[in-house]
């Protein structure tokens, strides 16, 4: 194929570099103009009809080529227009390249395969193509029942109610309302369901340590399975709670332990429900000191547990607690010992580590699937966790797809970059010979005579309540900056442009916050200085 790829002066050297191995006949041609974003698909017709096109090889500067020689025209992803005026007016399919210029060459690679577009950059579509490729490919697997049958027949795979859970099927995410007794009906269906959009496989009932509430497990357990189509589990070592859960129709106990096994083990062989077996014997405040002690306790609580499906958790501690190396060295010893699902509480140590908890997530699942585990498990409980359960989500899939391709987790398709890009632009800024000033915030606060803004962020929405004098005249909601200030200036309420930039400026922080789970304060910086 041989394609025309249009670029600006400064990133002429990386599109050079990116296109020298491709398989197709490629030319640059260089418009003079340093930045990309600068051109529109009017200006590059009108310089091809003026100039025509030049290899930027060196060696053909002086070369003209019929622009009709070409098969497909590439353009900047920067350019803002789309770029099928060039079709109309040059008669060349014309298509959006990749907004960054190191990614032309996987664009060139993947181009028989894309359907490029004059209107979306290139490297969005190809985002979004590895993306429905890696989701495909699970659901395939998740959707292929004959072989999910014969997967369930070894010892390392249970069913949790409905849900295959082992080690040949993705680490499934258990997420934990805590406390959920003290919750009101529509509190718990409301963060049970919020887990469920997250992308939790589970839900579990978090009780309350050292109480006693076994009434409020019926009706929990009851309304969760009414409205939720995931398997439900209750995380408690009292005996009697255990035996309301049970009896309500839970299909997971957490847990089991040498305190309490004998009492509460005989009412789920009866149900014949899997429980999660724990290394201590919390009745008596004992917890095994030692890897090898941590994993001869569990083997000996599974042997205890033999009528039933188990998944073996060995405390992941949290970091410079105990000790989270011996944690990860015991499951890895009890893993390579015994064939049982492994249980892993990420939580532990997220909600106990002042980190942002993507990387952590992302990291913990890794280690989670080279160990053979099975379940995630984690609450929410502290502002920095929030949206675990759907990083844990993504993670397990990545997880999931970098072991059966037997690659390393990047390039998947799917992925947990938030806050940074995976590629460093590899471009030298051109030195432009203007004044340059430093700026300096000396603004005076005037007010607007047509009113202020209260701006917040409220269920991931932008909420702005316009005031005039003091008094609320009226509130404009949206999804984006963008949306609410074409609002405000459709309707008139803004005058000074002091006001309008600052305006802008907020609503962008809002929308931000909104999109990351941050919590958005008005006139407040949204990041931190790391120090």
């Amino acid at each position: 194929m041989r394609i025309l790829i249009i670029t600006g002066k400064l990133a002429s050297q990386l599109v050079k570099r990116e296109t020298s191995k491709s398989e197709h006949d490629i030319c640059v041609h260089i418009i003079n103009t340093p930045i990309a974003a600068f051109l529109t698909p009017k200006r590059i017709v009108e310089e091809i009809r003026k100039y025509g096109v030049n290899d930027s090889d060196n060696s053909n500067k002086n070369l003209i080529f019929n622009i009709k020689s070409f098969d497909i025209i590439l353009t900047p992803g920067l350019i803002r227009k789309d770029v099928n005026y060039i079709k109309e007016k040059l008669g060349i399919k014309t298509y959006k390249g990749p907004k960054d210029a190191a990614d032309i060459g996987i664009v060139l690679e993947m181009i028989d395969k894309l359907e490029l577009s004059s209107n979306v950059p290139a490297d969005k579509l190809i985002e979004d193509e590895l993306r429905k490729r890696a989701l495909q490919s699970i659901e395939e697997f998740e959707n292929n029942n004959e072989k999910i049958h014969k997967l369930l027949k070894k010892p390392e795979n249970i069913l949790v109610g409905k849900l295959p859970v082992g080690q040949d099927f993705p680490m499934r995410v258990l997420a934990e309302i805590a406390n959920a007794p003290l919750l009101n009906e529509y509190e718990l269906l409301k963060r049970a369901e919020y887990f469920v959009k997250s992308g939790a496989d589970m839900v579990d009932l978090g009780m309350i340590a050292g109480e006693t509430k076994a009434e409020h497990i019926p009706g929990m357990v009851s309304l969760l399975k009414k409205h939720l189509d995931v398997a439900i589990s209750i995380d408690t070592l009292n005996p009697v709670e255990i035996k309301s859960a049970v009896e309500a129709g839970v299909d997971l106990v957490l847990s089991l332990d040498h305190g309490n096994c004998e009492e509460a083990l005989p009412y789920i062989e009866e149900k014949n429900i899997p429980a999660v077996i724990l290394p201590t014997d919390y009745n008596k405040n004992w917890v095994p000191e030692t890897v090898d002690d941590r994993v001869k306790s569990i083997e000996e609580i599974r042997r205890k547990c033999n009528n039933i499906d188990v998944l073996a958790d060995l405390i992941l501690d949290p970091i410079n607690s105990t000790s989270i190396v011996d944690s990860i060295l015991a499951c890895r010893q009890f893993k390579e010992k015994n064939h049982e699902p492994v249980f892993f509480g990420v939580g532990n140590v997220t909600e106990l580590l002042d980190a942002d908890s993507v990387g952590v997530n992302a990291l913990l699942s890794g280690i989670a699937m080279e160990l053979g585990a099975s379940v995630l498990f984690t609450p929410e409980e502290s502002g920095k966790t929030r949206g675990s359960v759907k990083e844990l989500t993504i993670s397990s899939k990545m997880m999931f797809l970098s072991k059966n391709r037997n690659s390393i987790p990047k390039d998947l398709g799917i992925n947990l970059v938030l806050f940074k890009d995976k590629r460093r632009p590899d471009i030298i800024p051109e030195e432009f010979d203007i004044p340059v000033i430093e700026a300096i915030e000396d603004y005076k606060f005037r007010h607007d005579p047509l009113g202020s803004f209260k701006i917040m962020v409220e269920d991931g929405q932008i909420k702005v309540i316009h005031y005039m004098k003091m008094k609320p005249q009226i509130a404009i909601k949206g999804n984006t900056a963008k949306a609410v200030y074409d609002e405000i200036l459709k309707r008139n309420l803004i005058s000074r442009m002091e006001h309008a930039t600052y305006l802008g400026s907020e609503l962008e922080k809002a929308e931000i916050a909104s999109k990351i789970g941050k919590n958005y304060i008005q006139d407040f910086p949204l990041f931190k200085d790391i120090k």
